[in-house]
């Protein structure tokens, strides 16, 4: 067994523990949980955090629960909101479930032999036949009201600043949750509960369930909020979430997220988000800091990433795709990409649409660059480029005597073309 705490403390991976908690990690094998929020089919890399302390705490020789809120995903956790969440069913829940264990799998080891295999769990299952005069008869006479409204969630919801007001449903959240750890104290033997620090309050209430209702000892560990250098919103982009599931978020997408971090985002997340050695980030860091404009820090977190969260296949694409923009690339590196990931490539890129006619006698040059598209402003303008050696179709230079046709074909309907080295134009056949 090797020691947790200290494995987080390097990677800048804890924020605050409960006393006592290194050591009984140290005693013998434990079992601890993250909740996880199932209001999507996917998670997003706002979810990682929790799930590598997953990761790491299996690896450190403990047990996993990975616990879906699926009674609490139906009332809607305050911490960090400012208003009420849209509240689910139960067969979207149960939908939701199935999607996050399958994401959950390739990081945590549900099938090792041996006592630490990961679990995943759902509240519902435990709390849909709970009455509601049982609940408060045998949970909530345990915990004072002065006590729920002391937590920082609860405080903030009802401050002066905030717009709404706070729900007796999202009031009695912190319980819901705090018997959550009570029950897989009882049942599990689970003795920690790990989560944002955001999360502390709610699961110092659980802590104290175990104390006065089964007269046991629960442990409580939280990592920091994850933020960004410039202040922006991690895992945020103007298009939304940076999902794990690549309908959402394609891989090529997903890769140029990490691939664009800041330096000094880069040299935190890459102890965070991956599961390199510390002597290896420090190696690497150090060779970054000499060459800073190589991005070997980028570049290793979004390759170590990009595998982990999809495959490597889905890697080598997503640099290939990279490298059609910045880098030197050829018309079958063009060939070899699917439409959705050549539409992310070049979006916002000038497109012109022509009948796949066109293409039966050829298409010649003039048209493709200004008569039939009006990428360049006169017939004039698009020979004087020609001659010039300035323009490429699909990343090969070509004459004005070239002619496009269907085999110059991506995926069945583009074509690529540049003047210089920034300049792209891309023709629609269809």
């Amino acid at each position: 067994m090797t020691n947790f705490v200290k494995e987080l403390q390097w990677r800048g991976m804890l924020h605050d523990a409960m006393p006592g908690t290194e050591e009984h990690l140290l005693e013998e094998m434990q079992s601890a949980y993250v909740g996880i929020d199932p209001t999507a089919d996917s998670l997003h890399i706002g979810h990682l955090v929790g799930v590598m302390m997953l990761r790491h705490f299996q690896l450190a020789g403990h047990k996993p629960y990975a616990l879906i809120g699926g009674a609490t995903g139906m009332i809607g956790d305050p911490s960090g909101k400012s208003a009420e969440r849209n509240l689910l069913d139960e067969k979207t829940l149960r939908h939701n479930e199935n999607a996050l264990k399958e994401q959950l799998s390739r990081f945590l080891d549900f099938t090792v032999d041996g006592e630490n295999a990961a679990v995943l769990v759902n509240n519902y299952d435990w709390m849909k036949n709970f009455s509601f005069l049982d609940f408060i008869r045998d949970v909530g006479k345990h915990i004072t009201v002065n006590y729920m409204m002391s937590k920082d969630s609860v405080k903030k919801r009802l401050s002066a600043e905030a717009k709404e007001g706070m729900s007796f449903t999202e009031f009695t959240y912190q319980l819901v949750q705090g018997y959550d750890f009570l029950h897989l104290y009882r049942e599990y033997n689970c003795s920690l509960q790990m989560g944002g620090s955001d999360q502390w309050g709610n699961i110092t209430t659980g802590t104290e369930l175990i104390r006065r209702i089964a007269g046991g000892k629960g442990y409580a560990l939280t990592c920091p909020l994850i933020t960004k250098a410039d202040g922006t919103k991690f895992g945020k982009t103007e298009g939304g979430n940076i999902w794990l599931d690549a309908e959402r978020t394609s891989p090529y997408k997903f890769y140029q997220y990490w691939l664009n971090t800041s330096d000094e985002d880069a040299e935190k997340y890459i102890k965070i988000f991956t599961f390199l050695g510390q002597q290896e980030i420090e190696d690497l860091t150090k060779q970054h800091k000499e060459a800073p404009h190589l991005r070997l820090l980028q570049k290793r977190l979004a390759d170590e990433v990009t595998v982990m969260v999809h495959s490597q296949d889905d890697l080598d694409n997503a640099v290939r795709a990279s490298e059609i923009l910045f880098g030197k690339s050829t018309a079958s590196d063009l060939k070899g990409l699917n439409e959705k990931t050549f539409l992310e490539i070049f979006e916002g890129v000038p497109q012109a649409e022509l009948s796949k006619s066109e293409l039966a006698d050829g298409l010649d040059m003039i048209g493709a660059l200004a008569a039939k598209t009006n990428f360049l402003g006169s017939n004039g303008e698009a020979r004087r480029e020609l001659k010039q050696n300035s323009i490429s179709v699909n990343k090969e230079k070509v004459k004005e005597d070239f002619l496009i046709t269907s085999e110059d074909l991506i995926n069945d309907k583009f074509v690529l073309i540049q003047r210089g080295k920034k300049n792209y134009f891309v023709l629609v056949f269809n």
